[in-house]
């Protein structure tokens, strides 16, 4: 039964994170594939950039949902006691999957977005202090860069040097997570970091002069 509900969990987690909220939001409301404008990402960023705060909000609100309903299904499984490092394992492992579906959605010709806010959701339902804290982070930057890639990148190496330093967790399978999410981040924005290298890279808030 266990396995059961453990597969379970892994199939509604990728199929979740293949809802491609910025797809479809573009094509129902806009007739526009936001894929092929823009930066090419199937994220809020690039649909806020394209089609306006008015859809990008709610696209951004709906994948963080995403990422947070994956994490919290170990816990309605009652995979494991609430608490424990195997729970936090679990809900670790549906956040993979919810944010594979997400990057390669099975709806959308598995072409999809780069999943921060997706994995910030799947945070949040693990460690919500700890997620909190590091989108304070990505508002700091964000408000003073307006570069929304730089502030994920920033926010996403904050996130283990917090969890180390400040709050801790039963799973060294979490801790490990945290320092591959930040190298991921990184590893997924190699085009952003190329941009903001060369000053090409657009800016989400721009300062008025």
């Amino acid at each position: 039964m266990s396995l059961i509900k453990i597969s379970l969990t892994l199939i509604l987690s990728y199929l979740l994170g293949s809802i491609a909220t910025a797809v479809w939001a573009g094509k129902i409301f806009h007739k526009v594939d936001v894929r092929e404008h823009g930066s090419g990402n199937a994220g809020a960023t690039n649909v806020i950039r394209v089609l306006g705060w008015k859809t990008g909000v709610p696209v951004l609100l709906i994948d963080v949902l995403k990422g947070w309903t994956a994490g919290m299904l170990p816990v309605f499984f009652n995979l494991a006691d609430e608490g424990t490092a195997m729970i936090t394992n679990y809900q670790i492992l549906a956040g993979m999957a919810v944010v594979a579906g997400h990057i390669f959605p099975v709806f959308a010709g598995f072409r999809g977005g780069k999943g921060v806010a997706t994995i910030s959701g799947v945070l949040l339902a693990i460690h919500p202090l700890l997620t909190i804290s590091c989108l304070g982070v990505f508002l700091c930057v964000l408000l003073v860069s307006g570069y929304v890639s730089l502030s994920s990148m920033i926010a996403g190496i904050a996130f283990p040097v917090f969890l180390f330093l400040f709050f801790g967790s039963p799973s060294v399978f979490f801790k490990v997570f945290s320092v591959v999410v930040a190298i991921a981040l990184i590893f997924t924005h190699r085009k952003n970091i190329s941009r903001l290298l060369q000053g090409e890279e657009s800016k989400l808030i721009r300062k008025k002069s």
